[in-house]
C-alpha cells in the first residue's frame, strides 16, 4: 500500500546539516554513491529503471521522465545534451532554488547520472540570473565535483566523459518554457520554437536534447540507489513519489513541506499552521497562478495529476498558494493577467494580443468601470488563447479568468451595471489538461 498523506522528508531529510551543499557534507549522508552505481550499469537500463519508477516531470506538465528519455536517438557520433530548466520564475514557485541553494549537490549527481543515461557528453544548468546566489552554489558545487574527478573526462574510472556547464539566464518568463531556454542557451533572444521538430530530436545546437527540472532531477539519484519498489511506495499509482510543496499565501507558517502525492491541501495547510489568525480561506492555486484556482470545497481533493485534472485544474509547479476572505479575486486576476502581458515574447498574435486584450478589459472591471458584455466577451478572448500560442504562456494566460468568473461571479457582477450568467467553457479545460501532457 502506497504512502498517500502525512510528511516524507526524503529529499529534505539532510537539510538541516549546515555544510550539506559542500562535497564533504553531502558525501557524507551518502552523496554521489548513485552515481556510482549508475556508471556501472548500462545507460539503457537506467532509463528502463526510472521509466518503471513512473517518475514524472516536477517542472508542471508532469510528462513521465523516462519516457522523455527514451525519446532521445541514439548510436552514431551526433552529440548528445542535457539541459536543466533552473530558471524557476513561475509567480508562487519556490522549490527549486532553495533545492540549489541548500543541495546543490543533489542535482549535479542527478545531473550526472540522467547524462549517462542518455549519453550525453555535455550538460547545461540554465538557472535564473536573478537569483546569483543559486548561480554560485552550483557552480562551487560542479567545481567541488570535476576536482573530485567526478565530473569531466573518465569519470571515477568508468571511461564515460561528460562535462558541466552552468550558465546564468537574464530573467525572462519565456526562457522557462524549454525551447526558449534553448535559443537564450545559444546567444539568441529567448522566443519559443515551433514544435515538431521536438527538443528529443533537434534541440540544442539542432542536436538530441533532454530538458529537465530541477527537482525532476533531484529524484533520480534516489531511485537508482533505492529502486522502483520504494519509490513506488509513495503517492498512487498515477502519481508515484513524492513532491516539494512550496505553499504560500496568507498561512502561518509559509514554507516547504515534502509529502506524497495523494496528500490534501486541508493537510498541507495543517501543517502550514492554518490561515493567518482572523482570516479564513477563500481560494486557492495548487501550482502557480497558471493553472485554474480552487475554492474551500476542494482542500480534500488528493493533490495528484490525474485528481486536480478531474475538478478542473493541473498540478503545475506544486506551490500552493492560498488566499483569505480580503483578497479581492477580480484584483488578483489582474494583476497575473499584467504578468502574463507584460512577459509575453510577443511572437505570436493570439498570446502578444489576447494578454493585452484580456488584462485591459480587467482593469476595467478592477476600477469598476466593468461592462457586462465584457464577462462573455473575456470567456470568448481566452477560449481564442487557449491551444492556439506557440507554447504554454498563452494557455497560462488564458488561465485565470474563466475559473475566477466561475467560482466568483459576484465579484465580476458587482463591476457590472446587471448581473449575467457567464458559464464556463468546458473546452478550456480540455485545453488546460492536454497543455500539461506536453
Amino acid at each position: 500500500m502506497s504512502i498517500t498523506s502525512g510528511l516524507t522528508p526524503v529529499i529534505t531529510r539532510d537539510w538541516a546539516t549546515p555544510d550539506l551543499f559542500t562535497l564533504a557534507g553531502y558525501q557524507r549522508t551518502g552523496g554521489y554513491s548513485a552515481l556510482r552505481t549508475a556508471l556501472a550499469s548500462d545507460p539503457a537500463s537506467i532509463i528502463t529503471l526510472v521509466k518503471d519508477s513512473g517518475l514524472r516531470g516536477r517542472g508542471g506538465a508532469g510528462f513521465p521522465t523516462g519516457l522523455k528519455w527514451s525519446f532521445v536517438p541514439q548510436g552514431g557520433n551526433t552529440p548528445r545534451y542535457l539541459v536543466v530548466n533552473a530558471d524557476e520564475s513561475e509567480p508562487g514557485a519556490c522549490k527549486d532554488i532553495p533545492l540549489m541553494l541548500i543541495d546543490p549537490h543533489l542535482l549535479v549527481e542527478g545531473v550526472l547520472i540522467a547524462s549517462h543515461a542518455i549519453r550525453a557528453g555535455h550538460a547545461f544548468i540554465y538557472i535564473r540570473g536573478e537569483v546569483p546566489e543559486a548561480v554560485r552554489r552550483v557552480a562551487g558545487a560542479v567545481r567541488e565535483a570535476r576536482a573530485a574527478g567526478l565530473i569531466g573526462r573518465n569519470i571515477l574510472g568508468s571511461g564515460v566523459d561528460i562535462e558541466v556547464t552552468v550558465h546564468a539566464g537574464a530573467g525572462a518568463y519565456i526562457c522557462g518554457e524549454e525551447t526558449a531556454l534553448l535559443d537564450s542557451l545559444e546567444g539568441y533572444r529567448g522566443q519559443p520554437r515551433l514544435k515538431p521538430p521536438f527538443p528529443a530530436v533537434a534541440g540544442l545546437y539542432a542536436a538530441p536534447t533532454v530538458i529537465n527540472n530541477v527537482e525532476t532531477l533531484a529524484n533520480v539519484p534516489l531511485i537508482v540507489a533505492n529502486g522502483v519498489t520504494w519509490f513506488r511506495g509513495f503517492g498512487t499509482e498515477q502519481s508515484p513519489g513524492f513532491k516539494l510543496f512550496a505553499v504560500s499565501g496568507h498561512v502561518t507558517r509559509p514554507g516547504i513541506y515534502e509529502a506524497p502525492f495523494g496528500v490534501t491541501m486541508r493537510e498541507l495547510l495543517d501543517y502550514a499552521g492554518g490561515m493567518r489568525r482572523g482570516s479564513r480561506l477563500k481560494f486557492w492555486i495548487p501550482g502557480g497562478c497558471s493553472v485554474p484556482m480552487l475554492t474551500p470545497d476542494h482542500l480534500d481533493v488528493p493533490l495528484t495529476y490525474e485528481n486536480l485534472q478531474a475538478v478542473g485544474t493541473m498540478m503545475g509547479t506544486g506551490t500552493p498558494m492560498l488566499f483569505d476572505h480580503t483578497t479581492s479575486v477580480v484584483k488578483a486576476v489582474a494583476r497575473w493577467l499584467s504578468f502574463y502581458e507584460h512577459e509575453s515574447c510577443g511572437k505570436c498574435t493570439p498570446c502578444r494580443e489576447g494578454t493585452a486584450w484580456v488584462a485591459d478589459i480587467l482593469h476595467g472591471f478592477e476600477q469598476g468601470r466593468g461592462e457586462r458584455q465584457q464577462l462573455t466577451l473575456l470567456n470568448d478572448v481566452c477560449s481564442q488563447i487557449a491551444g492556439r500560442s506557440f507554447c504554454a504562456l498563452g494557455d497560462a494566460a488564458a488561465t485565470p479568468y474563466p475559473a475566477a468568473v466561475h467560482h466568483f461571479p459576484a465579484e465580476f457582477h458587482a463591476a457590472t451595471e446587471t448581473p449575467v450568467d457567464v458559464t464556463f467553457d468546458p473546452m478550456l479545460t480540455t485545453v488546460f489538461a492536454a497543455a500539461g501532457r506536453r
